[in-house]
């Protein structure tokens, strides 16, 4: 090279990036055919790590601060490039600038539903949504296994890899926990809890430390949850009985009074005559016996009450009791047949 050329070349004093944008998180400095100046300055802000790259092998790492770059804050790409002139000229080298700042405020969430084993269901597929914040703690490891030598590197682009990392840690943790999914759904904090630790690892062999992981919802498909539905209303009628194996059958049989008593003929209808008194207590008699005792006493209970009841309505016909005192002894009756 002639004198004229090289005082014609281009040097680069001072190396520095501004992060005019936001969301990346990795930057190449814009080298083109210039070279570094022995004695310039590396300027690396808070937040920050430059990394020095020699055809594609990390050399230097730099944290937070002002560099004067020389022989003897250049050690390793000094002894990779053999200079033995302790930089008496210019060099090149890649340099590349990370983002160390955390990324707050990240969605994630389960595209598809991750089927775990859960030991009340069996199995059960669970959608889960949530935020997470995370930040480069380890800029080789981030440059080896993910930027590589691309000019930029964005937040987006990275989290494209890391959803499929989540996903994956996720269903692998979740069935691993053997936490069952209500206690999941009750306590969302647990579920963070036993995913983030997982997680952590996983990102930690990519440069990424995950800051903060939370769960802010998990549900299940549409189909299973109404087969949940039905399980909890099941164990909910089964408690209104001291009785689990009549609990259901009760509660069918409760749920059904009110909604005689609206209609002609039903429990509000009872009064009028003894017809649709004696239809109403059969009914209600025979759904109690089958499901609290044995059909042959069930069968002399209904006995007992209808021969009481044709004794009343024959000492009403004999005129030997008022209508009055009638309605209010088959009351009365009727009162123990369903209570």
């Amino acid at each position: 090279m002639g004198i004229g050329s090289f005082i014609k070349k281009q040097f680069i004093d001072v190396l520095q990036w501004n992060e005019d944008t936001d969301g990346v998180l990795a930057w190449r400095y814009p080298m083109a055919d210039q070279e570094i100046q022995n004695g310039g300055q590396l300027v690396v802000r808070e937040s920050q790590v430059a990394v020095f790259v020699n055809e594609g092998q990390v050399a230097d790492v730099f944290g937070p601060g002002t560099h004067t770059l020389t022989t003897q804050t250049l050690p390793v790409l000094t002894n990779l490039k053999n200079w033995d002139k302790l930089f008496a000229s210019p060099f090149k080298s890649d340099v590349y600038f990370f983002s160390t700042r955390v990324q707050t405020g990240r969605k994630w969430g389960t595209a598809q539903p991750i089927t775990i084993r859960d030991k009340d269901f069996d199995m059960v597929r669970v959608r889960a949504f949530g935020m997470y914040s995370y930040r480069v703690i380890n800029a080789r490891a981030f440059f080896t296994e993910i930027s590589g030598t691309r000019e930029a590197y964005t937040r987006d682009e990275v989290e494209d890899q890391l959803r499929g990392i989540l996903m994956a840690t996720m269903a692998s943790s979740l069935g691993a926990s053997q936490v069952p999914f209500l206690d999941m759904a009750a306590n969302q904090a647990l579920m963070a809890q036993q995913v983030k630790g997982d997680l952590t690892t996983a990102f930690a062999r990519y440069g990424i430390g995950l800051d903060e992981f939370n769960v802010a919802s998990v549900s299940l498909p549409e189909e299973l949850q109404a087969a949940l539905d039905e399980r909890i209303s099941a164990g909910m009628k089964g408690g209104m009985s001291a009785d689990k194996l009549a609990g259901f059958t009760r509660y069918q049989v409760a749920s059904a009074i009110p909604l005689a008593a609206q209609n002609e003929g039903g429990l509000a209808g009872i009064g009028a005559g003894l017809g649709a008194g004696m239809t109403v207590g059969q009914a209600i008699g025979q759904s109690m016996g089958a499901a609290l005792t044995p059909q042959a006493p069930a069968a002399a209970a209904e006995d007992s009450v209808e021969a009481r009841l044709e004794k009343l309505k024959g000492l009403l016909d004999k005129g030997l009791i008022s209508a009055a005192d009638y309605d209010s002894a088959k009351a009365e009756l009727l009162k123990k047949l369903i209570g």
